[in-house]
């Protein structure tokens, strides 16, 4: 099963954002108080749990929300979906509208470890449907009908 690992929210962008058991999605808009919601496509950013294993592996030691996510899934690859798949989480529905990002400015990661995980592995969703998600809700991936 694919579940929420973490939500993680800032108020302020360029800022590390931190955990909290439960957040409200608004409907093309992203997470109620994090700084990077709002009328675009990026409003939600995901982060696969493995990845964050992976990266940690080789020495990074870095938590939940370093990487500016806003939400850590375990059991889909997130880098793998296509743009236009979507993702349920309790009542709220998720479209993906990108895969990675180009890491403009070196993140404190980056400089400590020597790469960010970001730009290959993390995705960018917006919110079809508004809702309540918590840690440990089921992640499921809609199949589109014919």
């Amino acid at each position: 099963m694919s579940q929420v690992i973490a939500i993680c929210t800032s108020e302020k962008k360029g800022t590390a954002k931190y955990m909290v058991e439960e957040a409200t999605l608004i409907e093309n808009f992203g997470i109620e108080g994090d700084a990077h919601a709002g009328k675009w496509h990026r409003q939600v950013s995901l982060l696969a749990l493995e990845k964050i294993e992976d990266f940690n592996s080789k020495g990074a030691n870095v938590g939940f929300g370093a990487f500016g996510e806003n939400l850590v899934v375990s059991g889909i690859k997130l880098n793998e979906l296509p743009v236009g798949q979507k993702i349920k989480i309790g009542e709220v529905e998720l479209e993906v509208t990108q895969i990675g990002k180009e890491c403009h400015t070196r993140c404190a990661i980056y400089y400590r470890v020597g790469q960010c995980i970001m730009p290959k592995n993390g995705i960018f969703t917006r919110v079809l449907k508004g809702g309540k998600i918590k840690v440990n809700d089921e992640c499921v991936l809609i199949e589109e009908a014919n």
